[in-house]
């Protein structure tokens, strides 16, 4: 059990040590959009990893039907992280059965792929680096995009490291198993208001901002993790109101996912079964997170006092110090 604390330890300890990790999980985006009777135009946007730019510009090439050709040249520029590149395409017949994609999708990355023709309900797709290319459909299923935009939010909580910590430290701090449940339930339900309200352009608040108060929500967690850490006796604001503080918090936290979502990009004929499953997605993510975590404590219930002590110490001193760094980044970086 020692050496299963030790390796939470340690994942924390890489998070700390990788800043650029701090916000979710971004998927790339490969977008194949009829603009006129057999005329196509194939976008794509590649999140990069540090150092990988260079390498992945050389390698990366678009996947396009067997029945289109490339007009002209391929074009591809570095914009934030990303690689994003364009291809002009001429097509004889339909695509229906037709692959479209890219070469390869580097290391161990996800994209979003769509098909979108003039007439035709829209197709989306989800890429992975086995299969860096979709095959169109001749019907578009519905299924297909419950399914990938289920696996989005879900990897939003288990790979988004500030949502994550977020999540960890109110289990920290709560313990229980149902009120743990219930507030994680309240932090989705209040980020589903703001995440909806903004793709629907009801509100919005500007990026720096929220990403500033999502580590914010996090410093507070572990300041109040650490009070009980000293007197565990003591009723914090969220150990009293475990719920509303998640609540609270989930508001700002919506609108970094509406601004993940506006980066990956929505099916605007199947809108709300993708915000719907995005949605059950994030909260399938944070139970298993929470169902890990308290396992771990469970597990940790078994050392010695000083061993508990020690290793909730480390383990708060971590989530805390992390988001102070991500605080002070996104404050003035």
């Amino acid at each position: 059990m020692i050496a299963m604390i030790r390796l939470v330890l340690c994942l924390l300890a890489m998070v700390a040590a990788s800043p650029l990790w701090a916000h979710e999980l971004r998927p790339s985006v490969v977008e194949l959009r009829e603009t006129q009777q057999g005329e196509y135009v194939l976008d794509w946007k590649v999140t990069l990893a540090v150092g990988s730019a260079g390498m992945l510009a050389e390698r990366l090439e678009p996947v396009v039907p067997a029945n289109c050709t490339i007009q002209g040249e391929p074009s591809q520029r570095m914009q934030s992280a990303a690689l994003i590149g364009r291809a002009s395409l001429t097509c004889d017949g339909g695509l229906a059965g037709q692959p479209f994609g890219l070469s390869e999708l580097l290391g161990k990355s996800d994209a979003i792929a769509r098909f979108i023709p003039m007439d035709l309900p829209v197709q989306s797709f989800r890429l992975t680096a086995d299969e860096p290319s979709a095959t169109i459909q001749a019907v578009p299923s519905a299924f297909s995009v419950l399914f990938d935009y289920f696996v989005i939010g879900a990897e939003h909580i288990i790979f988004g490291w500030d949502h994550l910590l977020f999540v960890i430290a109110l289990v920290l701090l709560v313990r229980n198993p149902w009120p743990v449940v219930k507030a994680a339930t309240a932090f989705t339900i209040a980020h589903s208001i703001t995440l909806v309200a903004t793709i629907l352009g009801y509100s919005g608040l500007p990026g720096r901002p929220v990403e500033a108060l999502i580590a914010l929500s996090i410093v507070f967690l572990a300041v109040e993790v650490a009070l009980v850490l000293r007197d565990p006796e003591r009723q914090t604001l969220t150990r009293t109101y475990p719920w509303a503080v998640a609540f609270a918090f989930g508001l700002v936290h919506g609108f970094g996912f509406a601004g993940a979502l506006a980066d990956i990009g929505l099916p605007q004929t199947q809108l709300a079964t993708a915000l719907f499953a995005f949605n059950v997605g994030v909260e399938a993510g944070q139970l298993l997170v929470v169902g890990l975590t308290l396992v771990v404590l469970a597990g940790l219930a078994r050392a010695s006092q000083a061993a508990q002590i020690g290793a909730l110490k480390a383990t708060t001193y971590v989530i805390g110090a992390t988001g102070s760094f991500w605080l002070i980044e996104r404050l003035i970086g």
